[in-house]
């Protein structure tokens, strides 16, 4: 038996865990899920086909001939002929040379997809349900709390529809310290600066609920995030294959992890 808090953020009673909260961890599980469906969103890419390859620039041999590198003190490679600008007899279109083709450029053909058996899927999510019950998961991913875990709300915490109000909500739980660490941004390392992926931002909060009345309350909030229980996965539950996340549970969640899960 645990807490019901009401809208207000006050206690209102005891409920009962499902099953589902005693199972037994397998963060090797889980780490294999994530990554498996962070595999399945990539996008293919690959080099265009005739990369490097768009020039005059051939081979003529080393016979006797015409334009022949026989005698030339050059390398046989295909080069330039008959241009200007510095360029006569410059080397192109092989790996070697400046502007020439990549050896093993990315082909869009590669399959990044990866299949999880459904067993394990499925054991994959209730540990990492079971996880956001543990106080010492949840306080190594970081999370600044001090009440009881899970925390459970009643059905009137679909009624919130405003930002300000579900703030307010998580004040009265004492949640402000997680929610300032959730609003901070830093600046990645590496290149992924310049590629759209600037910043980046810790994990507060997760909402999940029966309906997505509580949507935009809680996606307006830095570092929060919303899910339905239709929608929710292994990689809310575990962002970055780490078990533990903060979560808050309407009732009518918890009612139907125990139809779903026992």
């Amino acid at each position: 038996m645990v807490k019901l808090f009401d809208s207000t953020g006050n206690v209102k009673g005891d409920i009962k865990l499902p099953s589902v909260f005693s199972t037994s961890m397998r963060e090797d599980i889980i780490k294999r899920v994530v990554l498996a469906l962070q595999a399945n969103k990539r996008q293919a890419y690959g080099a265009n086909r005739y990369a490097g390859l768009r020039t005059s620039a051939h081979y003529h041999g080393v016979k006797d001939t015409r334009g022949s590198m026989k005698n030339r003190e050059i390398a046989r490679l295909p080069r330039s002929h008959n241009t200007s600008g510095g360029q006569e007899w410059r080397a192109r279109r092989v790996p070697q040379t400046v502007g020439g083709r990549r050896s093993h450029p990315p082909t869009s053909e590669k399959i990044w997809t990866q299949k999880v058996n459904k067993k394990e899927m499925v054991i994959a999510v209730k540990s990492a349900i079971a996880a956001t019950a543990n106080p010492e998961l949840v306080s190594k991913r970081g999370h600044k709390f001090s009440c009881e875990l899970p925390i459970i709300f009643d059905d009137s915490l679909n009624d919130v529809k405003t930002t300000k109000e579900m703030k307010n909500i998580l004040f009265e739980l004492k949640l402000q310290e997680d929610l300032i660490r959730g609003g901070k941004k830093k600046v990645r390392a590496g290149k992924g600066t310049m590629r759209g992926r600037r910043y980046k931002r810790s994990k507060s909060v997760l909402v999940v609920s029966v309906d997505d009345s509580l949507e935009k309350p809680v996606g307006n909030i830095p570092g929060c995030d919303f899910k339905t229980l239709k929608k929710l996965t292994v990689e809310d539950l575990a962002p970055g294959t780490v078990p533990g996340r903060l979560t808050i549970w309407t009732e009518g969640a918890i009612k139907k992890l125990g139809e779903l899960y026992g």
